[in-house]
């Protein structure tokens, strides 16, 4: 199943969730070592600064939304937290190498109690949800009160100059090597362009404020090519 239309266009509602599982299914076996390549090994940079950014205690109950192979929940576990992953993609779990309990669940109707967790986390993920503001939602009632909420994503530079090296690697290069590595340029055509169903700055902030949170903070890194999005629970 091709995840872009025959018109390159991105897919919507009920479509998006099906392709984008069935994606993320097929890609799962070679999803880490494909990351670190196409992010020229920074993925991990950006969940340290993430991790740091959350500011919690060790031993802090983290939940780490839309986990995948685990990555973000073993980074969590180095840090001194107890991390616990849930992901909707059945491949991606299956993949996954951590010690930390997963869950196959969808982002937007989280099977966990409220107030739960001392902090959420969201790996490059915020894009791929079909309903992001029910995703926000879902994240803040799990979350203790002044519980963290940090996520880090992929987004377009504003910069003229970084857009278009951006451009080339993520347009040009990461096709080529997810046809390499993950034998999918289909997907790494899709991922790089994934980037604009990530709502602008203002919309976003809106949406973390009327779901829950406070204290905002969108910071960018690495010359504007991944956004970090922080809150705490109201």
């Amino acid at each position: 199943m091709s995840v872009l239309g025959p018109d390159g266009a991105l897919p919507q509602g009920d479509e998006k969730r099906r392709t984008v599982q069935a994606m993320f299914d097929r890609v799962a076996p070679t999803y880490e070592r494909t990351n670190r390549v196409i992010s020229l090994g920074l993925d991990r940079r950006w969940r340290d600064t993430a991790i740091v950014t959350l500011g919690l205690t060790r031993g802090s109950r983290v939940l780490d939304v839309a986990c995948g192979t685990g990555d973000f929940c073993r980074d969590l576990a180095d840090a001194g937290h107890h991390a616990v992953g849930v992901d909707f993609s059945a491949g991606m779990l299956a993949a996954a190498h951590t010690a930390a309990p997963l869950v196959r669940a969808d982002a937007s109707t989280l099977p966990i109690p409220d107030a739960a967790f001392d902090g959420v986390t969201c790996g490059f993920a915020l894009r791929n949800f079909v309903e992001l503001d029910v995703v926000l939602r879902e994240c803040a009632r799990v979350l203790r009160r002044g519980g963290r909420f940090v996520a880090v994503d992929a987004t377009v530079p504003t910069n003229r100059l970084v857009r278009a090296g951006n451009t080339v690697w993520f347009r040009g290069a990461v096709p080529l090597l997810g046809r390499f590595l993950a034998r999918d340029a289909d997907a790494y055509r899709y991922l790089p362009k994934s980037t604009a169903y990530l709502p602008p700055s203002d919309t976003l902030r809106t949406m973390l404020s009327d779901a829950g949170f406070v204290d905002l903070e969108l910071r960018s890194l690495t010359g504007g090519s991944v956004l970090l999005v922080a809150g705490s629970r109201a």
